[in-house]
């Protein structure tokens, strides 16, 4: 049995109802996205089943991309949790039939308090589209199960749908990296959107060197700096070269080498820097690894430094 060709046939009849799933979206999505924002309270996501699982993870999404939102099985809405539905809040109900028993059972509680309903079925005349006030088609040709039974390609192009419209709300939003940071404090991720410039910088104890420095006496500040570097300042301050390790093996060896030569005949003129204090880190890191180098100057506006970041300082705090 060849499960490569199963494989691939699974994945390609999935993509193919996707493209069919994205040409059925109509102007509808724009009244959800709309009606979502709009929201005072929370989006609560429903469904049971495959559909509650997706729906599950929707609710995740949204949370986390600047939509208030939470996950809520139908059953439990039964069973007191109905209390948990505000009415300032709107309900997604998921079903890819619109006819689940347990989900139905809600709707009419829902039109009770007039809680607004977005549904995502197959079918516009189905139960739960007929309580809904904006309907979202999800209907497929086929499933990807051999038997056209088990939810597969539905199940996928739900929860695509799912992200469309979290993403449309971002972009409504005008929902920005920073602002997914917040949300994201923790683990590598966090580190990646939230730890800025600042938070790493070393900004005592820099190893620093006076033009006219004679290289014996800046071998002994760029060992004790520990970062493999020494930066070179002028008579005002201001930052104009920096002396770095490879900067040393490459004077080393040539036959002119001395070692009371004058620092900033040696070192490396114009040095990568940078004037924002608040950049991410992890935009810092790419502009250290395309540049080759292992250490970036963060300098004040007058050009005079401020701050030292070493490649390694990124890599201990986890950034990548």
């Amino acid at each position: 049995m060849d499960f490569v060709k199963i494989a691939q046939d699974v994945l390609f009849l999935e993509a193919k109802e996707l493209e069919k799933g994205a040409l059925n979206i109509t102007q509808d999505i724009d009244k959800a996205v709309k009606l979502i924002d709009s929201c005072q309270g929370k989006l609560i996501v429903t469904g049971v089943g495959k559909s509650g699982l997706v729906g599950s993870k929707m609710a995740a999404t949204f949370a986390s991309t600047g939509t208030s939102s939470f996950f809520l099985h139908p059953t439990e809405a039964m069973h007191g949790d109905l209390g948990m539905i505000g009415k300032d809040d709107i309900v997604l109900a998921i079903s890819y039939s619109g006819e689940s028993e347990e989900l139905i059972r809600i709707l009419p509680h829902l039109k009770r308090f007039d809680i607004p309903l977005i549904a995502m079925a197959k079918d516009e005349h189905s139960t739960l589209a007929k309580y809904s006030d904006i309907f979202l088609n999800i209907s497929i040709d086929k499933e990807a199960c051999p038997l056209d039974i088990a939810p597969t390609s539905s199940t996928t192009l739900t929860m695509a749908l799912g992200d469309a419209l979290a993403v449309c709300l971002m972009k409504y939003k005008n929902f920005k990296k920073e602002d997914f940071a917040s949300f994201h404090p923790g683990g590598s991720l966090g580190k990646k959107l939230f730890v800025k410039v600042d938070d790493l910088l070393q900004k005592d104890n820099l190893p620093i060197v006076s033009c006219g420095t004679l290289l014996k006496d800046a071998v002994v500040i760029m060992s004790e700096g520990r970062v493999g570097s020494a930066i070179i300042i002028d008579e005002k301050q201001s930052v104009v070269g920096v002396l770095s390790d490879g900067d040393l093996r490459r004077y080393m060896m040539k036959d002119e080498f001395n070692l009371f030569a004058r620092v900033e005949d040696i070192g490396t003129k114009n040095p990568k820097s940078i004037k924002n204090k608040h950049m991410l880190a992890s935009d810092v890191l790419n502009i250290i690894e395309d540049n080759k180098i292992q250490l970036l100057l963060v300098l004040n506006d007058d050009e005079t430094l401020y701050g030292i970041l070493h490649i390694h300082k990124l890599i201990e705090a986890g950034i990548k």
